[in-house]
């Protein structure tokens, strides 16, 4: 999940100006920009064997995080575009059409999500407490992410009506998915002094802590069985390392060179570490079999610039590479029925560090 937490080292991380909104655009009703097609087709890359009929989705800005609808027939994804302060919430139909506006248009967004009938969607954004762009990050501490404590978890009709706050802690809620019976929301909150996974009811009321450890554990994907939950954390391997994490989370930072990928039952039983890549692994999602996980991570590339789509086994065996594009692969979602793959890319971008959505088939 983004905000900036879950942006790459290099391709997408959101500055967060405000001079974007002083850009004048002129939109669809729907509210996204005039004049790009709803999709197009784009060229096979010779080595990506596990890609079939792959078709571009958005064109131009910053446009990451698209998730599934369980039925298939529509995907939610968050964008940065002319004219407003910063990330906002979108759906669209699987075919690229009908983008539209479901987030207010006034501060950060992230993380949206569907409920599995496809008439809610939730979300969380800084509206409410700041409807400006989130403020530039301190990078004199080196790469870090800010964890923004404005952020709060909502809920929404499909087409972004009738908004409601589910859960707001006065500190960070994000990284929100739900599980496919729609009893369960696992999110990632800041609020007891470190960065943990959490479960909710659908109301967001009955929350439970899932893991317990020090460190930063989060963007929790459900299963499409609704039995397991994959995550990313990053584990802190000597005291100095720990002084510096809880340090800097008191300035709502967090460092994100090291992510590993972690999977526990849905109830946060049995956690386990299934990559030791020693890289920046983050974004998992489980292949309907429940037997292997697509991941983004920069392992293989010593200056850790090169994100790409993997594959492992969930008892960490077989590992390999799916894409070969330069530059950022991330954030991929098996459809329910494991024939298409969603996730955010550089390729065939216009500009340096363009992120747009695609989707492919998916070939065994």
């Amino acid at each position: 999940m983004l905000s900036i937490l879950v942006a790459p080292l290099f391709a997408y991380a959101p500055a967060g100006c405000l001079c974007c909104a002083m850009l004048p655009q002129e939109r669809t009703p729907g509210g996204w920009p005039k004049g790009q097609p709803d999709s197009a087709p784009i060229a096979l890359h010779s080595e990506e064997i596990n890609f079939d009929q792959v078709r571009q989705l958005t064109f131009g800005g910053q446009n990451a995080e698209a998730y599934w609808s369980q039925d298939g027939k529509k995907i939610i994804f968050q964008s940065r575009q002319e004219g407003y302060p910063d990330e906002q919430i979108f759906t669209m139909s699987a075919d690229g059409s009908k983008k539209t506006l479901v987030s207010t248009g006034k501060g950060r967004c992230t993380c949206g999500y569907w409920s599995p009938d496809g008439k809610k969607i939730f979300f969380s954004s800084t509206h409410t407490k700041n409807e400006g762009a989130q403020p530039p990050v301190d990078m004199s501490k080196g790469y870090v992410w800010m964890v923004n404590p404005q952020f709060s978890l909502y809920t929404a009709n499909a087409d972004g009506s009738d908004k409601k706050v589910v859960i707001d802690k006065n500190q960070y809620v994000a990284e929100t998915t739900v599980s496919p019976d729609g009893k369960w929301l696992y999110f990632t909150g800041g609020f007891e002094n470190d960065l943990e996974i959490y479960r909710a009811k659908i109301d967001g009321s009955g929350i439970e802590r899932m893991t317990n450890e020090v460190g930063y554990d989060g963007g929790p994907f459900v299963s499409w069985d609704g039995k397991k939950i994959v995550y990313r954390r990053a584990g802190l391997a000597s005291e100095e390392a720990k002084n510096d994490y809880l340090e800097l989370f008191k300035q709502h930072l967090v460092r994100p060179s090291k992510l590993e990928i972690w999977i526990m039952d849905a109830d946060g039983r049995n956690r386990r570490q299934v990559t030791s890549l020693n890289a920046a692994s983050f974004a998992p999602f489980l292949h309907p079999d429940g037997k292997r996980i697509i991941f983004s991570s920069n392992f293989g590339d010593p200056k850790g610039r090169e994100f790409d789509l993997f594959m492992i086994d969930t008892d960490g065996k077989n590992l390999r590479r799916i894409t070969h594009t330069p530059e950022f692969d991330g954030f991929p979602m098996f459809s329910k029925d494991g024939k298409r793959l969603v996730w955010a890319s550089n390729r065939n971008g216009k500009v340096r560090g363009e992120t747009n959505i695609f989707v492919a088939d998916w070939v065994d």
